[in-house]
Order: structure tokens, then C-alpha cells, then sequence
């Protein structure tokens, strides 16, 4: 079992290996997908309180950055999201930059006016969004102290 500051990267394949280079060169490799921005998301497990690492692509909203829970169109949550409704406390890097944040679910009101610019950063969630009955959530991440 890891401790509590060991982080467990992705198991899937490509979302390791993109973890590792961007982590590895300190956020100058690896931060797009697709050409979209990625930030390197820290989370706690909900029931083992272990930390784990994902790759994820991100809109802005001021000062705020923005996740789309779409798992690619899947008519389940992805895990992270899970996580995040039960430990919303996270750890983020955004490029070079590691800082503590906060995240919520949008209300349906604020997913509509921020869609179409997480839309334009990715133009596949539009897709993904149709081929599910899910409202794919979009979560905020608000820095905190720390």
C-alpha cells in the first residue's frame, strides 16, 4: 500500500505515460491532448484516501479552471468525478505551477454559459454530450490557500 504521499498514477496506458513526461519536465511536455490544455489533477480516492493522478483537459472561467466529466460519451461517471464528489479538496499543476483547489459541480445554469467555450477548447464534448442520456457535469476548480 502506498503512504499517504505517494500518488497513484492512472492506470491506463497513455494517461500514465502523459502524467510521467509532464511531471518529469516540470509542466513544459505533455500539457495538451488533441491540442487542448492538460493540467495534472491530484485527487483522494473516496474509499481508500489514497492520492491519485490524472491527465485532464481544462477550460478557464476567470481565475477558475474547468473540467468536463464526459468519459469520452460513457453513460457512467469516470471515477475521478466519483472521487471528487467525495473529496472535493485537490491538488492541481497547470504548467510549471502546483497549487491547492477546490472543486464543485456547476449548476445546469452555469454549465449553459460556459459549454460553448469548453466546446471550442475540445469540439468533441459536444459529441460526447449526444451520445449519452448523462448530463456530463463540468466542475469548477477554485484555488485555495495552502
Amino acid at each position: 500500500m502506498a503512504s499517504d504521499d505517494e500518488i497513484v498514477i492512472s492506470p491506463t496506458g497513455w494517461v500514465a505515460k502523459q502524467a510521467a513526461e509532464y511531471e518529469e519536465s516540470d509542466g513544459t511536455r505533455g500539457t495538451t491532448l488533441q491540442g487542448a490544455p492538460c493540467l495534472l489533477l491530484d485527487y483522494r480516492g473516496r474509499r481508500s484516501g489514497q492520492w491519485r493522478r490524472t491527465v485532464l483537459i481544462y477550460g478557464r472561467d476567470g481565475d477558475d479552471y474547468l473540467l468536463v466529466a464526459s468519459k469520452g460519451g460513457a453513460d457512467d461517471h469516470p471515477l475521478w468525478y466519483l472521487n471528487l464528489q467525495e473529496q472535493p479538496d485537490v491538488r492541481l499543476r497547470v504548467g510549471a505551477e502546483r497549487f491547492p483547489a477546490h472543486a464543485e459541480t456547476l449548476t445546469p445554469e452555469e454549465k449553459a454559459r460556459v459549454w460553448p467555450g469548453l466546446v471550442e477548447v475540445f469540439p468533441p464534448y459536444e459529441d460526447y454530450q449526444k451520445k449519452t442520456e448523462r448530463d456530463i457535469p463540468v466542475i469548477r476548480l477554485r484555488r485555495t490557500e495552502g
